[in-house]
């Protein structure tokens, strides 16, 4: 038995009732909204022999980079392969196998075949932008996008969604007016697009458009916030424009009611919260004892071991808590992951490891060495994953490093480089 999705693509094992709470689910996850997880599962109740229900179920668990989802993703993934699927559904679950067994770089090689066979799997679509930019592929961030948009029409339904993704990949490439006019394009499509939203402030921060920034989603926050489980990394843009405009009560007060107020145990809300709570402290400004829950969230991501890019960030809020024994735990457990397997490997040793050791340095006050650290890795930072936004934190630690440990000359030098405007 099978029927197709909105797009005219088959679905195995679909009926008409499952069809609609699957695509209920795929278009809370493009636009980061509601309970996309319940939507799948009601479609699996409608019916269970739904392919590509199972499917989506474990890019659910898979793509919040979360190691103790991985269970469910294997089980999902495990349902899936159990029931007759055609070609394209043999794709997904493939490069849901890899990214399981820490194979980033193969699943979105994968998923890029699939998209040019069929360029209109918004789904296959959506998963290898997340990919790339875990993999800090800012190229494929763009071309994948480009390769499917003509393939499309603008009453489609998604289309906005890979017009958001694409604005994301031009910011990254440095297409900064391209980018804000397809964001503000998808935006207009779709006002609850979170990513697309998140695209456009992108553009505003690289630019240094401060004012623009806080306006751009100050003004329009009860519209990209409204039932979004984005929202957090879109208060923290938030945060970030008002901090480049010296408004730190404003920034404290964001920092409170929504990047660590709600107290997110999903580690790209801790990624935020460690991002915001470092650059204040790097300012001199007291973040008081905020410190402290954050680190205690970030504890059982000690050993996740499966993206070098988390592990950075839990050693922020390890260092910012005074909590250097779960920081040892934490250096322990990225050796023990250098001697695995998997793309992680390749981001600790590219990047990851280096720059952790290099924030227990700074934390340490061992100035210089945080220094030689980050200064050998900054211009490979993309290897490990991340956005050139978040990335930032490494050449502002360095900078602080500088400056700290006596490396005036250097910190006078990088400083210069960032004060000329991007075009």
């Amino acid at each position: 038995m099978s029927t197709k999705d909105y797009l005219d693509q088959t679905l195995s094992g679909a009926t008409a009732q499952s069809v609609d709470h699957f695509e209920t689910a795929c278009h809370e996850l493009r636009c980061y909204v509601g309970d996309p997880l319940a939507s799948v599962q009601a479609a699996l109740a409608a019916s269970p022999q739904l392919t590509m229900g199972h499917v989506l179920t474990a890019w659910l668990n898979l793509l919040g980079t979360e190691s103790l989802a991985l269970p469910a993703a294997r089980e999902a993934l495990a349902a899936a392969r159990a029931l007759p699927a055609n070609e394209r559904e043999a794709a997904h679950c493939q490069a849901i196998e890899h990214v399981i067994d820490g194979r980033w770089h193969a699943a979105g090689l994968v998923l890029e075949d699939l998209n040019i066979r069929w360029p209109r799997d918004a789904l296959a679509l959506q998963a290898g932008h997340s990919i790339d930019f875990f993999r800090g592929d800012s190229r494929m961030l763009r071309d994948r996008l480009a390769r499917a948009i003509g393939h499309w029409q603008p009453a489609m339904p998604g289309y906005h969604a890979l017009l958001g993704m694409y604005a994301f990949g031009l910011e990254e490439m440095g297409a900064y007016a391209q980018a804000e006019k397809v964001g503000r394009r998808a935006v207009e499509l779709q006002p609850q697009d979170g990513w697309a939203w998140h695209a456009v402030a992108h553009v505003m921060e690289m630019q240094g458009r401060r004012h623009d920034g806080a306006a751009w989603l100050g003004e329009h926050r009860d519209t990209w916030s409204a039932d979004s489980f984005f929202a957090t990394h879109n208060w923290w843009h938030l945060a970030l424009f008002h901090l480049g405009l010296e408004q730190v009560d404003e920034v404290l007060a964001l920092v409170d009611a929504q990047v660590l107020g709600p107290a997110s145990p999903l580690v790209l809300n801790m990624v935020d919260g460690s991002q915001i709570l470092w650059r204040l402290q790097l300012r001199g400004i007291d973040v008081g004892n905020r410190w402290q829950a954050l680190a205690e969230r970030w504890v059982p991501q000690i050993d996740a071991d499966n993206y070098a890019f988390n592990d950075l960030h839990a050693m922020l809020a390890f260092v910012g808590a005074g909590r250097d024994a779960d920081a040892q735990r934490l250096l322990a457990a990225q050796e023990r992951a250098l001697a695995a397997g998997g793309d992680n490997v390749d981001f600790l040793r590219d990047v990851g490891h280096a720059a952790t050791r290099a924030v227990h340095a700074f934390g340490q006050q061992r100035y210089g060495e945080a220094s030689r650290l980050l200064r050998a890795v900054r211009h490979e930072a993309h290897r490990f994953g991340g956005s050139h936004a978040q990335r930032d934190l490494i050449d502002l630690t360095l900078i602080e490093a500088a400056e700290r440990g006596g490396e005036h000359d250097l910190a006078d030098a990088l400083r210069a480089e960032r004060a000329l405007p991007m075009p």
